[in-house]
């Protein structure tokens, strides 16, 4: 019999920290949740909004196991995940196996060491009911929203798709953006642009109407278009201010793998494997030509362009060019 008992939830986990702690200590994994609410009907008091909640089929035989070697063991610890998903699992177990949920039984550690593991286990605390509580708004949220929905998307778009909190959110901004679509009236409007030219030096350049009297003037049919054609036509044009400024225009980061990877798919239809494997055979020919200094932008280029050509259609080699001078900055 062990003096002590772990609930962690995973079987890997478990393992690892068994090794830590010594024989007289039991490590056991729940599997996840042990509890949650009903498939078959809401379980959600719609007056109190209590949730109402049944042991996942298919875990009778572990809870009875839970249960045994609970009942055997001198001192429980709950160590399942620092999260409030993993608050909760804690507070089912504790239900489930009888334990007191303002006993010192919580043990949490956010690495897996052993010295963190030991330090967990000498500083228990209770459960934490606001994480629980969170967790649980949010399934209940989950399945007031979403519980009814989801059979509609069932039948209208594909099985197994769920509309809960998030989607049905979504579905919602959907909805209104397209009954503004929908309810868009069509307006006509005109643009006037003038090509104007300067005495000294000799430049043109292009120059649209804006208004009358310093006011924006909208135009919506041809008739007041011709109408303000006729009064241009008369009209002397003179450049009244002129603003200087700068943009600046910052080049594109380095990639990243996964922008790597990104890139590639995107413009070349790469898969993660070619994209990676391409890329270290650049990175080899590099230490081996270049003793380490991979200046690719220019050493490489003919090199470059010969694979290109090569693997892909000349039509393509743009693109190449693009991702790969993209690469070797990295």
């Amino acid at each position: 019999m062990a003096d002590k008992l772990v609930i962690v939830e995973s079987p890997a986990k478990a393992n690892t920290i068994k090794k830590f702690l010594g024989g007289s200590t039991k490590v056991v994994a729940s599997m996840g949740h042990i509890r949650d609410l009903p498939k078959s009907k809401l379980g959600i008091d719609t007056k109190t909004f209590e949730p109402q909640y049944i042991n996942i089929r298919g875990k009778g035989d572990l809870i009875k196991s839970l249960k045994k070697e609970a009942k055997d063991a001198k001192k429980v610890y709950l160590a399942t995940d620092p999260d409030r998903e993993g608050e909760a699992i804690a507070w089912h177990l504790a239900n489930i196996l009888g334990i007191d949920e303002n006993k010192m039984c919580r043990v949490t550690f956010n690495e897996i060491t052993k010295d963190a593991v030991k330090k967990a286990i000498q500083n228990p605390r209770k459960i934490d009911m606001d994480l629980t509580d969170a967790q649980q708004a949010r399934r209940v949220l989950d399945r007031i929203v979403g519980y009814k929905i989801s059979p509609v998307l069932w039948k209208k778009v594909q099985k197994g798709l769920s509309a809960g909190r998030v989607q049905s959110v979504a579905v919602k901004l959907v909805v209104d953006r397209e009954e503004e679509i929908e309810k868009f009236v069509p307006e006509e409007y005109w643009n006037i642009y003038a090509t104007l030219a300067t005495k000294k030096p000799k430049k043109s350049f292009e120059a649209k109407f804006y208004g009358k009297n310093d006011k924006k003037l909208d135009i919506h049919s041809k008739e007041e278009i011709d109408k303000i054609l006729d009064e241009l036509e008369k009209a002397k044009y003179v450049v009244s201010e002129i603003k200087n400024g700068e943009k600046k225009r910052n080049p594109a980061p380095p990639f990243t793998t996964s922008t790597m990877q990104q890139e590639a798919s995107r413009k070349l239809n790469f898969a993660l494997r070619k994209t990676m494997q391409v890329a270290q055979r650049i990175i080899w020919r590099c230490k081996n030509t270049r003793k380490g200094n991979c200046w690719f932008n220019y050493i490489y280029e003919n090199w470059l362009y010969k694979n290109i050509r090569r693997s892909k259609s000349s039509s393509k080699s743009a693109y190449w060019k693009y991702i790969w001078r993209r690469i070797l900055w990295k």
